[in-house]
């Protein structure tokens, strides 16, 4: 059944920075404000809708509405800027704040397109307001606002007293992490700007990584060129900060974990470069073109060392389309240490009476689209789930593994089989197929129109829903978790209409806990609700969201 207007889918500088100068822009607060800039399938379109508001209600107050919103909030040395543009690094900011006085510490937030600015002083911040309600302040060529943030200080992970205080080792968090994340695709990243020493990746919410440098010099030079700038175009975002300990203990090297100063490292390949807004370019594997093994890299990088000789190319596995006739395993090896890749993940740990392959697809769109869902016959309570390509694969099995649903811990992994055969089927036990195939429906959210406005998040608690009946009410929600026997939400948050005419709904769900709020995602997902005088139902869309809190 056609559903209704299917809308789009689903966080220093040690000691001070010392740069010429641009101007600079801001916004309110990250914590009093909670804007979905960025949820999966339908992020993009919430951050402009935000945007957007803010532009209308700003114009309509005029140019005091800077000075108005300043006196509302107490002076403070920390400045929150907003509507700046994708391309923008921390550099960016530097450079453009550093005429107004010394910059202490910066903390991205680009999904938001904001970003928080400590002076040392408040005078310094004064200065960058009373500047920015007088002229146009642009940084990376776009004019952004600002006003004075709610925190007199932004928290280091560091938690260090001393505001100047950095440390040689930095925390990076890879937000939309569309495809692997290696120690080779960071030594890539990072090694051109600064000599990388270690690597150690870890996912525990999320990806991220902690890189050590030779000096906190060496560290703060990488911050200011990386933080903010995406991996790939369109995702695989760094964020940025300081970390707590200032040395990197590796056991082994691998694709998570790499000690450079080992004596047979010294014949490794070395990448080259990044690019402002994209370090590596367009992944091999983006669904546009042919897919090649190599993927050359630009060299126009402002922060890269000119001194050193570096390789021009750096190999990706082949991956040819999957209709391919040529396409097997040994032709597409992944890095991420599996002997042979697949585009099937086989799901074990899924409650017997609960689980069905609706409730299986549910679960695995946020990270792919979902080709077909089989449960084993031989094995109760585990299924085959085939999706778009491996890297839809690695995604569920990052996210998804290890986590709860209805009491029973999931297990996902790599499946040994190249595609899902629709053999032995039989009824489940709520009575449906336990075959099924979703190639063809609508819900599938990477497809090439939507795969850009996709947020990559971890499960959480709080869940971001959309493409709702714009008369959808909170009991009625309420009144849907208890039909379909799932967790109810605790808080409830609806965005502003992006127009007095907008035909949807949507907001934030807030869950007690993570578990609940993954079983109502699983069970509610994607279920249609009819309204009165309308023949076509609402297809309620769900993802996890990037707030963590209401």
């Amino acid at each position: 059944m056609e559903e209704r207007e299917d809308r789009g889918g689903g966080g220093g500088g040690g000691g001070g920075y010392h740069r010429a100068a641009k101007r600079l822009r801001t916004e309110e607060e990250a914590g009093r404000e909670e804007l979905e800039d960025g949820e999966q399938d339908s992020a993009g379109e919430e951050a402009a809708r935000s945007g957007g508001t803010e532009s209308r209600s700003r114009k309509s107050r005029g140019t005091k509405d800077g000075v108005e919103d300043s006196h509302c909030i107490p002076p403070s040395p920390v400045v929150h800027v907003r509507g700046l543009c994708d391309a923008v690094v921390e550099a960016d900011l530097v450079e453009a704040l550093d005429k107004f006085g010394n910059i202490c510490y910066v903390m991205m937030m680009p999904f938001k397109r904001q970003a928080l600015v400590e002076f040392d002083s408040v005078e310094s911040a004064e200065r960058c307001l009373s500047c920015g309600t007088r002229e146009a302040v642009c940084v990376a060529e776009q004019q952004a606002f600002f006003n004075f943030s709610t925190s007199q200080r932004i928290t280091r992970p560091t938690n260090a007293d001393d505001p100047t205080s950095g440390n040689k080792v930095l925390l990076l968090s890879i937000q939309n992490p569309l495809y692997p994340i290696t120690t080779d695709v960071l030594y890539t990243v990072c090694n051109p700007v600064v000599n990388v020493v270690r690597i150690v990746i870890f996912k525990r919410n999320g990806i991220q990584a902690m890189v050590e440098f030779e000096s906190v010099e060496d560290a703060q030079k990488a911050k200011l060129a990386l933080n903010g700038a995406d991996i790939y175009a369109g995702c695989c975002t760094l964020k940025i900060e300081y970390a707590r300990p200032n040395r990197l203990n590796v056991v082994r090297n691998d694709n998570s974990s790499w000690d450079y100063t080992k004596p047979f490292l010294l014949q490794r390949e070395r990448g080259k470069g990044r690019q402002r807004q994209a370090i590596l370019g367009e992944h091999p594997s983006n669904g546009h073109g042919s897919h090649y093994p190599l993927l050359p890299l630009p060299g126009n990088c402002r922060y890269r060392r000119s001194s050193e000789e570096v390789q021009d190319m750096i190999s990706y596995p082949l991956l040819l389309p999957k209709t391919s006739p040529s396409y097997s395993s040994s032709s597409s090896s992944s890095f991420l240490g599996h002997s042979a890749s697949s585009s099937v993940a086989m799901v074990s740990g899924l409650h017997p009476a609960k689980m069905n392959c609706s409730c299986i697809f549910n679960l695995f769109c946020l990270y792919g689209n979902v080709e077909k869902v089989k449960f084993m016959k031989s094995v109760a309570g585990t299924a085959l789930v085939e999706m778009g390509d491996e890297y839809a694969v690695d995604r569920a099995v990052t996210h998804l593994n290890g986590i709860k649903v209805f009491g029973k811990k999931l297990n996902v992994c790599v499946s040994k089989q190249q595609a899902v055969i629709p053999s032995q089927v039989f009824e489940l036990a709520d009575g449906s197929s336990s075959y099924q195939d979703f190639s063809l429906t609508r819900n599938n959210r990477f497809s090439s129109a939507q795969s850009s406005r996709n947020i990559i998040q971890p499960p959480a608690a709080v869940l971001h829903f959309y493409n709702a009946p714009p008369t959808l009410s909170q009991h009625q929600l309420h009144k849907l978790c208890t039909e379909r026997n799932v967790p109810a939400f605790t808080k409830f948050k609806v965005f502003d209409a992006k127009s007095a005419s907008s035909k949807t709904l949507s907001g934030l769900l807030e869950f007690d806990s993570k578990t609940d709020a993954v079983e109502a995602l699983t069970v509610l997902n994607h279920h249609q609700i009819r309204i009165p005088n309308s023949s076509n139902p609402f297809t309620l869309k769900l993802c996890f969201s990037t707030s963590s809190h209401l």
